[in-house]
Protein backbone atom coordinates (compact mmCIF):
# COMPACT_ATOMS: atom_id res chain seq x y z
CA UNK A 1 0.00 0.00 0.00
CA UNK A 2 1.33 3.44 -0.92
CA UNK A 3 2.26 5.28 2.27
CA UNK A 4 1.77 8.60 0.47
CA UNK A 5 -1.94 7.87 0.41
CA UNK A 6 -2.19 7.14 4.13
CA UNK A 7 -5.61 8.78 4.42
CA UNK A 8 -7.22 7.11 1.43
CA UNK A 9 -7.15 3.86 -0.49
CA UNK A 10 -5.71 4.11 -3.98
CA UNK A 11 -7.07 2.26 -7.00
CA UNK A 12 -4.04 -0.04 -6.95
CA UNK A 13 -4.69 -1.14 -3.36
CA UNK A 14 -7.88 -3.03 -4.27
CA UNK A 15 -8.86 -4.31 -7.71
CA UNK A 16 -11.96 -6.29 -8.61
CA UNK A 17 -11.12 -9.75 -10.00
CA UNK A 18 -14.64 -11.18 -10.36
CA UNK A 19 -18.20 -10.13 -9.59
CA UNK A 20 -21.70 -11.53 -9.96
CA UNK A 21 -25.00 -11.09 -8.11
CA UNK A 22 -23.79 -13.12 -5.12
CA UNK A 23 -20.05 -12.62 -4.69
CA UNK A 24 -17.24 -10.14 -5.18
CA UNK A 25 -13.60 -11.20 -5.48
CA UNK A 26 -10.82 -8.66 -5.03
CA UNK A 27 -7.05 -8.51 -5.16
CA UNK A 28 -5.84 -6.84 -1.94
CA UNK A 29 -2.45 -5.16 -1.83
CA UNK A 30 0.13 -5.79 0.88
CA UNK A 31 -0.07 -3.21 3.65
CA UNK A 32 -3.86 -2.89 3.61
CA UNK A 33 -5.59 -4.30 6.69
CA UNK A 34 -8.88 -6.12 6.09
CA UNK A 35 -10.62 -4.45 9.02
CA UNK A 36 -9.79 -2.18 11.94
CA UNK A 37 -7.55 -3.57 14.65
CA UNK A 38 -8.19 -0.82 17.19
CA UNK A 39 -4.57 0.38 17.38
CA UNK A 40 -4.51 2.74 14.41
CA UNK A 41 -6.94 4.76 12.31
CA UNK A 42 -5.54 3.65 8.96
CA UNK A 43 -7.88 2.93 6.02
CA UNK A 44 -8.93 -0.69 5.59
CA UNK A 45 -10.53 -2.97 3.03
CA UNK A 46 -13.78 -2.54 4.95
CA UNK A 47 -13.62 1.20 4.23
CA UNK A 48 -13.24 0.43 0.53
CA UNK A 49 -16.17 -2.01 0.62
CA UNK A 50 -18.48 0.43 2.39
CA UNK A 51 -17.57 3.22 -0.03
CA UNK A 52 -17.98 1.14 -3.19
CA UNK A 53 -20.70 -1.29 -2.02
CA UNK A 54 -22.66 0.41 0.80
CA UNK A 55 -25.44 -2.20 0.55
CA UNK A 56 -23.02 -4.76 2.03
CA UNK A 57 -22.95 -2.95 5.39
CA UNK A 58 -25.41 -5.36 7.01
CA UNK A 59 -24.22 -8.51 5.24
CA UNK A 60 -22.38 -11.11 7.29
CA UNK A 61 -21.46 -10.99 10.95
CA UNK A 62 -20.06 -8.19 13.09
CA UNK A 63 -16.75 -8.66 14.83
CA UNK A 64 -15.33 -7.24 18.03
CA UNK A 65 -11.98 -5.81 19.08
CA UNK A 66 -10.04 -6.82 22.18
CA UNK A 67 -11.46 -3.78 23.99
CA UNK A 68 -15.00 -4.90 23.26
CA UNK A 69 -15.75 -2.42 20.50
CA UNK A 70 -17.90 -3.80 17.70
CA UNK A 71 -16.67 -3.58 14.09
CA UNK A 72 -18.32 -4.11 10.74
CA UNK A 73 -17.17 -7.06 8.62
CA UNK A 74 -19.36 -6.50 5.53
CA UNK A 75 -19.54 -9.67 3.46
CA UNK A 76 -16.23 -10.97 4.84
CA UNK A 77 -16.04 -14.76 5.15
CA UNK A 78 -12.23 -15.11 5.36
CA UNK A 79 -9.31 -12.76 5.72
CA UNK A 80 -5.69 -12.13 4.82
CA UNK A 81 -3.04 -10.68 7.10
CA UNK A 82 -2.33 -7.01 6.54
CA UNK A 83 1.00 -7.68 4.82
CA UNK A 84 -0.27 -10.60 2.72
CA UNK A 85 -1.38 -9.63 -0.77
CA UNK A 86 -3.81 -11.46 -3.00
CA UNK A 87 -7.26 -12.87 -3.57
CA UNK A 88 -10.24 -12.51 -1.24
CA UNK A 89 -13.87 -13.37 -1.89
CA UNK A 90 -16.76 -11.45 -0.32
CA UNK A 91 -20.48 -12.18 -0.11
CA UNK A 92 -22.94 -9.64 -1.54
CA UNK A 93 -26.04 -10.99 0.23
CA UNK A 94 -26.74 -12.93 3.41
CA UNK A 95 -27.61 -16.17 1.64
CA UNK A 96 -24.28 -16.07 -0.21
CA UNK A 97 -22.50 -15.27 3.06
CA UNK A 98 -23.92 -18.36 4.78
CA UNK A 99 -23.10 -20.48 1.74
CA UNK A 100 -19.47 -19.30 1.50
CA UNK A 101 -18.97 -19.54 5.25
CA UNK A 102 -20.06 -23.18 5.08
CA UNK A 103 -17.76 -23.89 2.09
CA UNK A 104 -14.74 -22.56 3.98
CA UNK A 105 -15.73 -24.31 7.21
CA UNK A 106 -16.03 -27.64 5.44
CA UNK A 107 -12.74 -27.11 3.56
CA UNK A 108 -14.27 -27.22 0.12
CA UNK A 109 -12.35 -24.11 -0.99
CA UNK A 110 -8.94 -24.82 -2.53
CA UNK A 111 -6.48 -22.08 -1.54
CA UNK A 112 -3.07 -21.63 -3.16
CA UNK A 113 -0.40 -19.20 -1.97
CA UNK A 114 3.08 -18.38 -3.17
CA UNK A 115 5.84 -17.59 -0.68
CA UNK A 116 9.59 -17.13 -0.44
CA UNK A 117 11.16 -18.81 2.58
CA UNK A 118 14.65 -18.76 4.04
CA UNK A 119 16.91 -21.69 3.15
CA UNK A 120 16.55 -24.78 0.99
CA UNK A 121 13.76 -27.08 2.10
CA UNK A 122 14.98 -30.69 2.50
CA UNK A 123 12.05 -32.09 0.47
CA UNK A 124 10.75 -30.78 -2.87
CA UNK A 125 7.20 -31.29 -1.66
CA UNK A 126 5.60 -32.28 1.57
CA UNK A 127 2.82 -31.93 4.13
CA UNK A 128 3.19 -30.04 7.39
CA UNK A 129 0.81 -31.60 9.90
CA UNK A 130 1.42 -29.74 13.15
CA UNK A 131 -1.25 -28.45 15.56
CA UNK A 132 -1.16 -24.75 16.35
CA UNK A 133 -1.48 -23.15 19.77
CA UNK A 134 -0.29 -19.99 21.49
CA UNK A 135 3.41 -19.20 21.70
CA UNK A 136 4.91 -19.68 25.16
CA UNK A 137 7.51 -16.95 24.57
CA UNK A 138 5.19 -14.31 23.10
CA UNK A 139 1.53 -14.97 23.90
CA UNK A 140 0.01 -12.77 21.12
CA UNK A 141 1.79 -14.96 18.56
CA UNK A 142 1.03 -18.53 17.52
CA UNK A 143 3.22 -21.61 17.53
CA UNK A 144 3.34 -25.08 15.97
CA UNK A 145 6.32 -26.15 18.07
CA UNK A 146 6.63 -28.18 21.24
CA UNK A 147 6.34 -25.12 23.47
CA UNK A 148 2.87 -24.25 22.12
CA UNK A 149 0.33 -23.85 24.88
CA UNK A 150 -3.39 -23.46 25.34
CA UNK A 151 -5.81 -25.23 23.02
CA UNK A 152 -3.94 -26.93 20.18
CA UNK A 153 -5.88 -26.86 16.93
CA UNK A 154 -5.28 -29.28 14.07
CA UNK A 155 -3.58 -27.62 11.08
CA UNK A 156 -2.37 -29.07 7.78
CA UNK A 157 -0.35 -27.32 5.07
CA UNK A 158 0.86 -28.85 1.80
CA UNK A 159 3.75 -27.29 -0.13
CA UNK A 160 5.75 -27.72 -3.32
CA UNK A 161 9.14 -26.13 -4.04
CA UNK A 162 9.10 -24.25 -7.35
CA UNK A 163 12.75 -23.15 -7.28
CA UNK A 164 15.49 -22.81 -4.69
CA UNK A 165 19.05 -21.91 -3.78
CA UNK A 166 20.89 -22.78 -0.58
CA UNK A 167 19.68 -19.42 0.80
CA UNK A 168 16.02 -19.24 -0.34
CA UNK A 169 13.12 -21.29 -1.70
CA UNK A 170 10.15 -20.17 -3.78
CA UNK A 171 7.18 -22.35 -2.82
CA UNK A 172 3.58 -23.03 -3.72
CA UNK A 173 1.54 -23.54 -0.57
CA UNK A 174 -1.93 -25.02 -0.06
CA UNK A 175 -3.33 -24.75 3.48
CA UNK A 176 -5.95 -27.42 4.13
CA UNK A 177 -7.15 -25.72 7.31
CA UNK A 178 -7.58 -22.03 8.07
CA UNK A 179 -5.78 -21.24 11.32
CA UNK A 180 -4.52 -17.74 12.09
CA UNK A 181 -1.01 -17.24 10.68
CA UNK A 182 -0.99 -20.92 9.70
CA UNK A 183 1.46 -20.74 6.78
CA UNK A 184 3.81 -18.42 8.67
CA UNK A 185 3.78 -20.56 11.81
CA UNK A 186 4.20 -23.85 9.97
CA UNK A 187 7.24 -22.72 8.00
CA UNK A 188 8.76 -21.24 11.14
CA UNK A 189 8.34 -24.65 12.79
CA UNK A 190 10.32 -26.17 9.90
CA UNK A 191 13.08 -23.59 10.59
CA UNK A 192 12.39 -22.05 7.18
CA UNK A 193 10.28 -18.97 8.00
CA UNK A 194 8.85 -16.70 5.34
CA UNK A 195 11.18 -14.01 4.07
CA UNK A 196 10.72 -10.63 5.77
CA UNK A 197 8.31 -12.00 8.39
CA UNK A 198 8.79 -9.39 11.07
CA UNK A 199 6.64 -11.30 13.57
CA UNK A 200 7.97 -14.84 13.23
CA UNK A 201 11.50 -14.17 11.96
CA UNK A 202 12.33 -10.77 13.49
CA UNK A 203 16.07 -11.38 13.61
CA UNK A 204 16.42 -12.36 9.97
CA UNK A 205 17.18 -9.60 7.46
CA UNK A 206 14.66 -8.95 4.71
CA UNK A 207 16.03 -10.23 1.40
CA UNK A 208 15.33 -10.66 -2.32
CA UNK A 209 14.18 -7.04 -2.44
CA UNK A 210 11.26 -7.54 -0.05
CA UNK A 211 10.28 -4.90 2.46
CA UNK A 212 7.10 -6.78 3.44
CA UNK A 213 6.01 -10.33 4.20
CA UNK A 214 6.80 -12.49 1.14
CA UNK A 215 3.38 -14.18 1.05
CA UNK A 216 0.79 -13.86 -1.72
CA UNK A 217 -2.68 -15.46 -1.95
CA UNK A 218 -2.53 -16.60 -5.57
CA UNK A 219 -5.88 -18.32 -6.14
CA UNK A 220 -9.14 -19.66 -4.77
CA UNK A 221 -11.02 -22.52 -6.40
CA UNK A 222 -14.58 -23.02 -5.21
CA UNK A 223 -18.20 -23.60 -6.11
CA UNK A 224 -20.26 -20.41 -6.20
CA UNK A 225 -23.79 -20.05 -4.81
CA UNK A 226 -24.98 -20.28 -8.43
CA UNK A 227 -23.52 -23.79 -8.62
CA UNK A 228 -20.70 -22.87 -10.99
CA UNK A 229 -17.19 -24.08 -10.15
CA UNK A 230 -14.63 -21.33 -10.62
CA UNK A 231 -10.95 -20.63 -10.08
CA UNK A 232 -10.16 -17.05 -9.15
CA UNK A 233 -6.55 -16.00 -9.70
CA UNK A 234 -4.41 -12.94 -9.12
CA UNK A 235 -1.14 -12.06 -10.85
CA UNK A 236 2.09 -12.11 -8.87
CA UNK A 237 2.88 -8.68 -7.45
CA UNK A 238 5.87 -6.79 -8.82
CA UNK A 239 8.06 -7.56 -5.80
CA UNK A 240 7.39 -11.29 -6.27
CA UNK A 241 8.32 -11.13 -9.95
CA UNK A 242 11.57 -9.33 -9.11
CA UNK A 243 12.43 -11.83 -6.36
CA UNK A 244 11.73 -14.74 -8.70
CA UNK A 245 14.15 -13.26 -11.27
CA UNK A 246 16.82 -12.82 -8.59
CA UNK A 247 16.41 -16.46 -7.55
CA UNK A 248 16.51 -17.64 -11.18
CA UNK A 249 19.67 -15.64 -11.89
CA UNK A 250 21.29 -17.08 -8.79
CA UNK A 251 20.61 -20.65 -9.87
CA UNK A 252 21.61 -20.09 -13.53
Amino acid sequence: MNSQNANEISESDVTVVYEDADVLAVNKSSGLAVHAGGKTEEPTLVDWILRRYPALAEIGERGSLSDGREILRPGIVHRLDRDTSGIMILAKNQKAFEYLKNEFKNRRVKKIYNAFVYGALPEKQGTINLPIGKSRKDFPLWSAERDARGTLREAVTEYRVLSSTPQFSFVEVSPKSGRTHQIRVHFKALRHPIVCDKLYAPNRPCALGFTRLALHALSLELSLPSGARIKLETPLPEDFEKAEKILTQTTA
